[in-house]
């Protein structure tokens, strides 16, 4: 169907070179054809291309596709982005509330991501504009608690000890009696 895949090998993979690439551009060390697995038994059905590409903080890294068109810097530039795809997900997996998704479809799914997303924006947002202390989860926290108090959001997330005080008894009554 005309996709590729680059991925990187495991420590003890079995490589035989089949072709050295000769032009080898900046931070590559190595472009070769090769096969994985032994000869008589593959592990992969067809050539496989292996680049050697060395990274400034983590050394030598080592990458397979089965693509031969791309040049070997932009192999490299693909896992680094496909790398920013998997941790964008584990984000939204740790930062985003959502326990189960309401419907298989595919907007069901994307509408219930960017209301999640749309969410945490604006609770971000209350933190920045209050300058709150903690967390954005104790704040949600916070808001689910004093869904019903009949006092400015602000002000609720505005608290401190000395705002506390100058509260009047008598509001402050009137607010706990209500719950």
């Amino acid at each position: 169907k005309g996709y590729f895949f680059v991925t990187r090998p495991r420590k003890n993979t079995l490589c035989i070179v089949s072709k050295t690439g000769a032009n080898l551009e900046k931070d590559i060390l190595g472009d070769d054809s090769v096969w994985i697995g032994n000869i008589c038994n593959p592990l992969y059905p067809k050539e496989m291309r292996r680049v050697r590409y060395l990274h400034s903080l983590h050394g030598e890294l080592v990458f397979l596709t089965n693509n031969f068109t791309l040049a070997a810097s932009e192999i490299a530039l693909v896992y680094k982005n496909r790398w920013q795809i998997e941790l964008f997900f584990k984000w939204i997996k740790q930062n985003l509330v959502i326990k189960s998704f309401l419907g298989t479809s595919k907007n069901a799914v994307m509408n219930q991501v960017w209301v999640a997303m749309t969410y945490y924006l604006i609770v971000s947002y209350l933190k920045f504009q209050t300058r709150y202390e903690g967390s954005v989860l104790e704040l949600t926290w916070v808001l689910k608690e004093t869904l019903l108090a009949r006092r400015s959001l602000i002000d609720l997330l505005s608290f401190t000890p000395q705002t506390f005080a100058k509260i009047p008894k008598e509001e402050f009554i009137e607010n706990l009696t209500m719950f």
